[in-house]
């Protein structure tokens, strides 16, 4: 078992306070009251899947616009909320969770033109504030503060782009936490805005030409009434806006109908040569690159890379040569150079090899490569010339999490981020000319780090596979098996769970709790084959992995089922409602968010579609027997005793629709045998998570972490 520690020392929580957390909840133990839910009804509503009946007699909540739906939500939050409100630990985590939360938050600078970029955050303000600065000690002003564009805090600032000359910014707003993204011109100078604006675009980058004439991007249509949140979003268009004229008149530069579920990202090579387009499908870790020569206004679109064979994600370019980071032939990636007079398989010259380690994200400067990989789930930084070959390995502060060395290509100075469990991220700044590495800035945390230790632990999956474990914990916790312990994870669609500071999980450690975090087949932690073992009718794989990390922190006397609590949201939703219905006795406590919990259904909403390629189909006839195997809302059964269970969605979630958890909260207290609370908090005014204002973000910890403590006795 390998051991670091996490450092950096600030304030610690009274003793007396850790006591007052982890012991109010012995009087509500003593006197366990059976709950009274609303009444749901159900409907006579049955499908037919390749032979198999399957009824779905909460169907009506999928319709979260009716009125029926509306009342089912204010009588559930309404019982949830009355007890909530009698959780003595409530108000204290509360007030633990705003101090924490109150300190200086800095997003990493980037400089275009004469002009720095950044945003601030003074602590509790419920959105970050976009900052323009001469230089990183000048003063600054306020160049798109959110929080004056709605009076609840729910209008967020959803991405940005600049143009080479600093000039003019295009940024992306959400209303509500939806996906939907409404983008703006402003100028810089001026701080006004230009009067263009782009709308029905989602999940799309924005690439300005380099004479900042115009942007390209990818939309949808216009949803029909009332479809806004659940309409399924297919057939995405790439388009150019020229500035200053309406969006009617953008230009189409590539649709696919053929292909109804294919997606485009555009990119301009820095020297303004060409367009990439990154053309993705779905979830696959697969893609196509196409090409467009910008110096000739009129040349077409041609095929780069095709196939969908594999994963390539454009670095940078040299001339007429283009670098991608690719899984191809490599599980675990590695740099190609791919010739646009050349582009055929026989000609990519390989540059940055495959190792060990996984590549997570590489950055071209000059005519050096800065690729950050994982180890065990931890982060390295390498750095390669041009041609290949290695200059070494670039230091950190210290084991934990980076992100950043983002920049134009002929950048002096790069900036990145480090962070771990328990120490908020700090911006570092990188001399490209020098090498001189120096700290920007770093933030101050009401939280005395030095009480805290990091360690990784191994489990052992059914089939034999090791999985990791990142444990956080106080130095002075006692492994008798006595403490409160919430487990992590995610597991699935290629994404890696590395350290990163949360002030809400600070709070659960700070409050003497134990923080596991797992790292699943499914990830993306190990490369393509580690995600590919957690996918389709490998997802039982998943379950298995996360039953085994809880089981293994038992054995190693961490906590015991009934201290245990258990976390994950949208993906990991799915995982939470997957676990804790085939192992119910090995849970305390459940606190599955957004999840995908109707497995037959999914690809029937919004972007829904989009995860067949994880998760497989209820359409396709030899996927419907996995999925029926696992799907939490089809393997509740009556008369079983369930864990404690607190289930959290959000009205405008446009990525998990709420109906999933509507159904599945409506069955469990259908199928609950014993007096387990089993309730559903729905949040209003948000959606899948992203955007959600601080104080929204404080409101619904408090609720979790009350209720964890309440219910691990």
């Amino acid at each position: 078992m390998s051991l670091y520690r996490v450092f950096e020392s600030m304030f610690v929580l009274p003793s007396l306070l850790l006591t007052l957390f982890f012991q109010t909840s012995l009087h509500a133990q003593d006197s366990a009251r059976p709950m009274k839910y609303p009444e749901t009804k159900t409907t006579d509503v049955n499908d037919e899947y390749h032979g198999r009946k399957v009824a779905d007699p909460y169907r009506w909540l999928e319709d979260t616009e009716s009125e029926a739906t509306a009342a089912w939500v204010t009588a559930q939050n309404e019982v949830t909320q009355a007890y909530l409100d009698t959780l003595p630990s409530r108000a204290p985590m509360r007030e633990r969770l705003q101090r924490l939360w109150n300190y200086e938050r800095y997003g990493l600078p980037r400089r275009r033109g004469e002009t720095y970029f950044y945003t601030h955050n003074d602590g509790l303000q419920d959105q970050d504030v976009l900052y323009k600065a001469d230089s990183l000690d000048a003063p600054r002003a306020v160049l798109i503060d959110p929080n004056t564009l709605s009076d609840d805090g729910t209008v967020a600032l959803a991405g940005t782009a600049v143009t080479d000359d600093g000039k003019l910014i295009a940024y992306a707003l959400a209303d509500g936490g939806s996906d939907w993204r409404t983008w703006k011109v402003r100028n810089v100078e001026t701080g006004e805005d230009t009067g263009d604006v782009v709308q029905w675009v989602k999940f799309s980058s924005i690439a300005w030409m380099p004479d900042a004439s115009g942007f390209f991007y990818s939309r949808y249509s216009e949803p029909v009434d009332g479809g806004e949140l659940t309409a399924t979003n297919e057939n995405q268009r790439m388009y150019f806006h020229a500035l200053g004229t309406p969006q009617a008149d953008d230009r189409l530069i590539l649709e696919r109908p053929d292909h109804p579920k294919w997606g485009f990202s555009p990119a301009v090579t820095d020297d303004g040569r060409y367009l990439i387009i990154q053309n993705w499908k779905g979830s696959e870790p697969k893609s196509q690159v196409f090409v467009k020569d910008l110096r000739n206004a009129d040349s077409p679109i041609q095929d780069l890379i095709t196939g969908f064979d594999a994963e390539y994600e454009w670095v940078g370019s040299v001339d007429d040569t283009l670098y991608f980071m690719t899984d191809h032939e490599a599980p675990r990636r590695r740099v190609i150079a791919v010739d646009t007079n050349a582009p055929q398989r026989e000609n990519w010259v390989e540059v940055i090899a495959e190792t060990e380690d996984v590549i997570e994200s590489v950055s071209l400067f000059g005519e050096t490569f800065y690729a950050v990989t994982l180890h065990d789930a931890r982060s390295k930084v390498s750095r390669y010339r041009i041609n290949g070959s290695s200059i070494g390995e670039f230091t950190l502060p210290a084991v934990g999490s980076v992100g950043g060395f983002g920049g134009r290509q002929d950048a002096k100075e790069t900036f990145y981020s480090f962070t771990n469990y328990v120490t908020p991220s700090a911006i570092y700044r990188l001399d490209l000319t020098t090498g001189e590495n120096s700290l920007w800035k770093t933030p101050k945390i009401d939280l005395e780090v030095d009480d805290f230790i990091t360690e990784q632990l191994f489990a052992t999956s059914k089939d034999g596979t090791k999985v990791p474990i990142i444990v956080t914990r106080r130095k002075d916790s006692q492994l008798d098996g006595s403490n409160k312990t919430l487990l992590y994870a995610y597991g699935g669609f290629n994404i890696s769970l590395t350290p990163s500071f949360s002030p809400a999980n600070a709070a659960w450690v700070d409050a003497g709790g134990i923080y596991a975090v797992a790292n699943l087949r499914g990830g993306g932690e190990y490369g393509r084959e580690w995600h590919e073992a957690g996918m389709r009718l490998g997802k039982q794989n998943v379950f298995d992995d996360f039953i085994a990390a809880a089981e293994h922190l038992i054995d190693q006397k961490y906590t015991q089922s009934k201290h245990l609590g258990i976390r994950g949201g949208s993906n990991g939703g799915l995982l939470v409602g997957a676990v804790m219905t085939q192992r119910p006795e090995l849970f305390g406590a459940c606190l599955p968010a957004v999840g995908v919990m109707d497995m037959l259904r999914f690809q029937k909403f919004t972007i829904g579609w989009a995860w067949v390629a994880e998760f497989g189909s209820s359409d396709e006839a030899d996927q419907i027997d996995n999925l029926l195997s696992y799907s939490p809302l089809h393997n509740l059964k009556p008369g079983t005793c369930y864990p404690a269970t607190l289930i959290t969605t959000a009205d405008r979630d446009d990525r998990v629709v709420p109906g999933h958890s509507f159904k599945f909260a409506a069955a469990l207290q259908a199928a609950q045998s014993c007096d387990h609370p089993t309730l559903i908090r729905i949040e209003t005014r948000a959606g899948h998570g992203a955007g959600t204002p601080v104080s929204k973000r404080i409101d619904e910890y408090a609720d979790l972490w009350a209720f964890l403590i309440e219910n691990l006795k």
